[in-house]
């Protein structure tokens, strides 16, 4: 998966409205966060959030899980994932959004 796909996924995911049609589940949104931290920075880099930081806590251990990934396996993964839940969107807009990604 090339790097300029990664990077229209993420301006897509990115730019998705909070109350638009497509809307990633918040398991899909931590499997965005991951696959991106692990893609931009590589393995975790931090210590683990305190007790009563749960969402800080959840992104750290949704990223500490994909730890060893390469950066390509990454793109490849995250890029999917959006395919994947556009297909099941299946609106003029989700396609629009697949087409951009294929084209890049």
């Amino acid at each position: 998966m090339s790097q300029t796909k990664f990077e229209k996924a993420v301006a897509i995911v990115q730019g998705l409205p909070k109350d638009g049609p497509i809307q990633p589940s918040q398991e899909e949104q931590l499997y965005f966060y991951k696959y991106y931290k692990q893609a931009t920075v590589g393995d975790v880099n931090t210590s683990r959030p305190g007790m009563l930081d749960f969402v800080g806590k959840a992104k750290w251990d949704a990223w500490k899980s994909v730890e060893g990934t390469s950066k390509e396996t990454a793109y490849t993964n995250y890029v999917n994932k959006l395919v994947e839940i556009l297909k099941r969107a299946d609106t003029e807009e989700s396609k629009k959004f697949i087409a951009e990604i294929e084209a890049a």
